[in-house]
């Protein structure tokens, strides 16, 4: 049986099924119909009533699909990657469609945009690989799928586009695998079943799918539950290490210390025995291990503001679960709640667990507030409406009609209790699970699932739900009323703040014009007044940020400068443009220790590496023992955290940083890398091509490696390898040749203890084949010697005395960018721009005429000021 199928039609675009005939029945959807065969009569009825019941359940549930890319099972992420392609055993070309973990085939648009394909691919079990300048194969146990593209440039894009498919469908099973890896974490903490591939985060348990469904029934407030495959953005570093250090074996020391066998259940237990057990073990605590302190509130709140300054996960647990106030007073101005204390005592792991657990009501006995939550739609609304609550909240009915926001005192008055209009709302705010950029409430008054809605009188209204899914409903809602219409195709972003805001840019400064901006992860999406599509700015890519409050009003406005081009955002309330300043500062800097994840440079270099290599080729190429010798430990530690803060920020100079320990800082970034540089998919490939005895196939081979790489880490590959091009050419002073560069950099970039000689080969044959392997072409290298002659130089001139503190070297181009305009000219700190201006001109022999004007101007290409 093929494993792919010829057609496929979304349950969700079906709006009747009908029996036509003898075993014979029709499947209508919007825009077609299609007929069926069964084998029987009853198997065609089994068919229908299947169909039928599937396809009321969605339309019962009013799930939102995906706007770009109509999927099936479950998929609503957006397409990544769409076009035509040809694909042999096809005579037309196909409509194909990269999104999230899968590839979809569709015969033509039209039947891409109704969600009507042919198949898909889970790239979980796909391999791509170039043929030839235009094709490439799709790999995959089942089939071999040969694409061929319009040209090689679009060829490349797609494979990119693959490659990023396949990394996302791997990493879907790497969280797993993670929590697996400890004993305990391999059977699901309540029935013992293997592999469980749920958890609860709050709780810190990992759970089978059987038992997962029951602890959705205690409530968000008892139980947060989270799939370790689907789930991808919650597992972050610190909440997997948090099932490290707690797992199922903690937790059930305290949780099921006294469970009596006749109470205990099994894998094959059924679902009301899992709902008698699950209610007894974590909503009543039955079985738990009470904590000596039990009952006396106090002495539990002192206990707690003790235990989250130490490593001790599992007192803290007993704490808070036998009556401990997670947001309970220090005492401590500085620090009032434990959450600050754990922050001042730098423990990440009690942050997190005490984060996860700032609404539980755990066993601690009946909660003080009622959390149930009744869902239904109002004759007056089209959304099931619902407030959450805590002590600071008020629960309300609300409905959306009409272009007003309104909230009741509940679903039975007719008058409204407050009214908002759409037109007065500016801004709206959807958090993200690992935090609120830019919100006024502190951490201890959130509640999970909230949105913010920002209005023109300077108010703000805070609305939390009983689940993500309910928030991001009303808010895709609440968006769309109130968003222009040029500027929707921004509601298909996963935002996290949507709003709209003045900006100045290009040549025209005088007048602010008014656009719509979305912010999602760290991109800045926004609808210009005068475009018809949104342009995503890579806040990560910025050359500088800045903002400015004067007065109370907002002088002058933040400034975002990306290459080529600088934008003035402005803001006339400032309590929604806090926010913004604050989101796109945090959205700007580094979110993690992966190079995707860094600040980048124009070409796609984290800005880190780039800091660095500037600064060794400008102080450090003549330094003997570059690489091999070690700098202090300290400086390299403090320098590293710096950049890894905020690279941009950072400038490297020379007398006030050594080289030695710039050096270090850059090995230490790589060898710490998440994923490392070749990363863990395809470093073994690298390792094993050193193999190759034929010196042609050997470079051959790296260079397809090389194009499986995602784009950053090409991109940073290539800068490095570049960079110790040049340091091995000035080998007769620094000691390092290309052979000991590799001896340095083989266990750096493979991130291992140095006894595989292979890590360094690779190392010494990249450097060794540079301009083939990396495709340098003559300009590229003549611009590359160009630049080592001028600071050779540069040098000579200082071991003679004659340089001047702070000199650097610099292309100046004369009035346009063209290789045979330019000119590498060392700049002494004392140099004026008109100085340099004359120096140009004595260079090309311009003689200046009494009405010539020349002017003079710094261009930050390289994101240097």
């Amino acid at each position: 049986q093929d494993a792919y199928s010829k057609r496929f039609i979304p349950v969700s675009s079906i709006s009747r099924v009908a029996s036509v005939g003898d075993q014979k029945f029709e499947v209508i959807t919007n825009n077609r119909n299609f007929v069926f065969r069964a084998e029987s009569d009853a198997d065609r009825n089994e068919w229908i009533r299947t169909l039928q019941q599937i396809a009321e359940e969605r339309k019962s549930k009013a799930l939102e699909r995906t706007l770009t890319s109509p999927t099936t099972n479950g998929a609503a992420d957006p397409a990544d990657k769409s076009g035509f392609l040809e694909l042999r055993g096809f005579k037309h070309k196909l409509f194909v469609a990269v999104a999230g973990d899968k590839v979809f085939l569709y015969k033509n648009a039209e039947d891409y945009r109704l969600g009507i394909g042919i198949t898909y691919i889970e790239m979980n079990v796909g391999n791509v690989k170039e043929v030839d300048r235009r094709g490439f194969d799709l790999t995959t146990p089942y089939r071999i799928f040969s694409f061929s593209a319009d040209s090689d440039q679009e060829k490349e894009e797609w494979v990119e586009a693959m490659q990023q498919s396949i990394a996302e469908a791997l990493s879907n099973s790497e969280v797993a695998e993670r929590i697996w890896a400890v004993e305990s974490n391999r059977f699901c903490a309540d029935c013992g079943s293997p592999k469980p591939d749920w958890a609860s985060i709050n709780l810190c348990v990992v759970i089978c799918k059987r038992c997962a469904g029951e602890h959705r029934g205690l409530g968000p407030t008892i139980t947060k539950v989270r799939s370790l495959k689907m789930d991808r953005k919650v597992w972050t570093e610190e909440l997997i290490e948090l099932f490290h250090q707690i797992g199922n074996a903690v937790a059930n020391q305290f949780w099921a210390a006294n469970v009596p066998p006749s109470e205990a259940i099994t894998p094959a237990s059924s679902s009301q025995e899992r709902r008698r057990f699950l209610i007894a073990k974590y909503r009543e605590g039955k079985y738990r291990r009470y904590h000596p302190l039990f009952g006396n509130q106090e002495e539990l709140d002192r206990a707690l503001c003790a235990a989250v300054t130490t490593s001790d996960l599992a007192e803290t647990q007993a704490l808070l679960f036998c009556g401990a106030a997670v947001t309970c007073a220090t005492g401590d101005p500085q620090c009032p709640t434990p959450l600050a204390l754990a922050e001042k005592s730098g423990q990440r792991l009690q942050m997190e667990f005490l984060l996860h657990n700032k609404n539980s009501v755990g066993a601690a006995g009946p909660p003080r507030l009622s959390w149930r939550v009744i869902l239904g739609w109002p004759e007056r609304a089209g959304l099931p409406s619902t407030i959450l609550c805590r002590a600071e909240f008020s629960r309300r009915w609300c409905t959306l009609q009409d272009g007003v926001l309104s909230y009741y005192e509940n679903d039975r008055n007719a008058v409204p209790n407050g009214e908002i209009k759409v037109e007065e709302i500016v801004c709206l705010l959807h958090p993200t699970t690992r935090g609120r950029p830019g919100s006024p409430f502190p951490p201890s008054r959130r509640i999970e699932s909230t949105f913010e809605v920002y209005i023109e009188s300077e108010r703000l209204y805070l609305f939390g739900l009983e689940s993500p899914d309910s928030a991001r409903e009303w808010l895709k809602s609440i968006a769309k009323s109130f968003v222009h219409p040029r500027a929707e195709e921004l509601l298909a972003l996963d935002f996290e703040r949507i709003g709209r805001l003045h900006y100045k840019g290009g040549l025209n400064l005088e007048r602010a014009k008014e656009g719509w901006f979305a912010l999602a992860g760290s991109v800045l999406h926004v609808c210009f007044e005068d475009s018809e599509r949104q342009e995503p700015l890579q806040l990560r890519k910025l050359q500088e940020l800045c903002a400015g409050f004067w007065g109370g009003q907002l002088a002058p406005p933040p400034e975002a400068r990306l290459a080529g081009r600088t934008l003035y955002i402005q803001g006339e309330r400032k309590l929604d443009f806090l926010g913004w300043v604050h989101a796109i500062q945090k959205a700007a800097g580094s979110a993690g220790d992966t190079l995707s994840e860094q600040q980048l440079t124009e070409s796609d270099v984290p800005l880190l590496v780039d800091r660095c290599i500037d600064y060794i080729t400008q102080c450090g190429l003549t330094s003997e023992g570059i690489y091999r010798k070690s700098g202090q430990n300290s400086k390299t530690t403090s320098l590293l955290e710096m950049l890894r803060r905020d690279a941009r920020s950072v400038r490297l100079k020379e007398g006030e940083h050594q080289v030695d320990d710039v050096a270090n800082t850059l090995k230490r970034f790589f060898r710490d890398l998440g994923d490392g540089l070749f990363t863990r998919r395809w470093g073994q490939d690298w390792l094993r091509a050193t193999a190759l005895e034929d010196e042609e196939a050997k470079i051959s081979e790296y260079r397809r490696l090389l194009g499986t790489l995602p784009t950053v880490n090409r991109a940073t590959l290539k800068a490095l390898i570049n960079h110790l091009f040049r340091v091995q050419r000035f080998s007769g002073e620094n000691q390092m040749n290309t052979h000991n560069l590799a001896i340095v950099f083989g266990p750096t970039l493979f991130q291992t203890d140095g006894k595989d000689y292979k890590a360094g080969r690779v190392v010494e044959d990249l450097i060794s084949h540079y301009v083939k392997i990396f495709n340098v072409n003559d300009q590229e290298m003549k611009k590359q010697q160009d630049e080592i002659m001028a600071i050779m130089k540069m040098r000579e001139a200082a071991s003679s005395g004659t340089q001047q503190a702070g000199d650097f070297i610099c292309t100046v181009y004369l009035e346009e960018k063209k290789t045979e305009a330019e000119q590498h000219v060392k700049i002494p700190a004392t140099m004026t721009a008109e100085e340099l201006t004359f120096e140009i001109l004595d260079r090309r022999k311009i003689v200046m005429k009494e009405k010539d004007y020349w002017s003079c101007f710094e261009v930050n290409e390289r994101e240097e000021a």
